[in-house]
């Protein structure tokens, strides 16, 4: 019982520190307040509920590793390295593609929740 307080600790002071530094955290925390509801809406069956939602959370995981990527990187050094910048950039691009699937699986949703309102 014990590891599992802590680990629960550790979270939440992981999502802290992110959220108090980490300005593109903070928003997909808001995106992610506002999917939760949209996604009730918008979504036919629970499966793309399910999706909605788990997307926008995967978004938040990945801006987690990222995060924790470049402020281990920054704490190694601060100087311009040309393999720690490669580091950062693939960080970067993980979160990219992440919202990437987050808005194609959104579109989708939304694409079929129109089309049913027409037929």
């Amino acid at each position: 019982m014990q590891r599992i307080l802590q680990a629960t600790l550790n979270t939440l002071n992981g999502l802290r520190a992110a959220a108090s530094s980490e300005a593109a955290f903070r928003q997909e925390i808001i995106a992610f307040v506002i999917a939760v509801p949209l996604a009730l809406v918008i979504a036919t069956d629970l499966w793309m509920r399910v999706a909605l939602i788990g997307v926008v959370l995967a978004l938040l995981i990945v801006e987690l590793l990222n995060t924790a990527i470049e402020k281990l990187a920054d704490r190694v050094t601060l100087d311009r390295d040309p393999m720690i910048g490669r580091v950062k950039d693939m960080g970067s691009a993980a979160v990219g593609l992440t919202l990437l699937l987050a808005g194609l699986v959104w579109l989708v949703a939304l694409w079929e929740r129109i089309a049913a309102l027409w037929a």
